[in-house]
């Protein structure tokens, strides 16, 4: 949502800009190796969830101020401020207030602070008219995070490289139920990797998700569920509960901890 102000017949400001920075779940997620940055490539599918969102408000002000509410954030410069101070530091822009209602549970796997940081890109580029194309956008976004750049075009997309790499994916699951579960379990990025354990390096992720959803179950993996169902039982028990249930496919997103499953409507 965009609303504008009209100041004179010539002149149309932007009073404020609304979005709502929407999750993702990944169709796999195999780590291919960790690199001398400390960086890992990675393969993956990322698809957005649009039902699960937070909710971004930028207005253009004398100061700078950000504030949340919803679920708390944890202490520390927030994305979206981040987003603010690069773009400032290239375009020399006003100073914005932003507020981040939060909705998307975090430490979950979903992406929810990649997605605020890039909607907010997309939020500034709107007020200030600043005409960055969505590649330019995506440059930007790397910086903030290697999983950010997929929310500038935030379509289905197949992933490697540390996220930089994207390939645009015709998968469309509006005909199937997303069902899923939040435990009250945090699960840090930093944290996963370093209890990583490495599966056998499987390239084909690519082929294996354009196959039936039916065929998923015993061809894609999350090489993160190792650890994480070792260290939290009860994640492996939810995933086998939805398969009881009947769903078609079932996995654990990102580095965790949401357990999603998809049934047939």
């Amino acid at each position: 949502m965009i609303i504008f102000v009209v100041e004179n017949l010539s002149l149309i400001k932007i009073l404020k800009v609304i979005l709502y920075p929407n999750a993702k779940i990944n169709l796999g997620l195999n780590i291919i190796k960790k690199r001398s940055d400390g960086y890992h490539e990675i393969n993956s599918v990322f698809y957005p969830v649009k039902s699960l969102f937070d909710i971004l408000e930028v207005i253009p002000s004398d100061i700078f101020a950000f504030s949340s509410s919803g679920i708390i954030i944890p202490n520390g410069t927030n994305i979206c401020v981040k987003a603010f101070r690069l773009l400032q530091s290239d375009f020399s822009i006003s100073n914005v207030k932003i507020h981040l209602h939060k909705k998307i549970a975090i430490g979950a796997g979903l992406g929810g602070g990649s997605s605020d940081g890039a909607f907010t890109l997309v939020a500034l580029n709107k007020i200030f008219n600043l005409k960055l194309t969505n590649d330019q956008l995506k440059k930007y976004a790397l910086i903030l995070g290697a999983d950010c750049p997929f929310f500038i075009d935030n379509i289905p997309k197949f992933i490697s490289g540390i996220g930089e790499k994207m390939t645009n994916l015709n998968i469309n699951l509006s005909k199937y139920k997303l069902k899923f579960f939040f435990p009250e379990i945090h699960i840090s990025s930093e944290a996963a990797y370093c209890e990583l354990v490495l599966q056998q390096i499987d390239t084909q992720l690519l082929e294996l998700v354009k196959q039936p959803i039916e065929k998923w179950k015993h061809q894609i993996r999350n090489d993160f569920e190792f650890s994480a169902f070792n260290n939290f039982p009860i994640l492996k028990k939810v995933k086998q509960k939805f398969y009881k249930e009947g769903a078609l496919y079932s996995s654990m997103t990102g580095s965790g901890s949401v357990i999603y499953a998809i049934f047939n409507k």
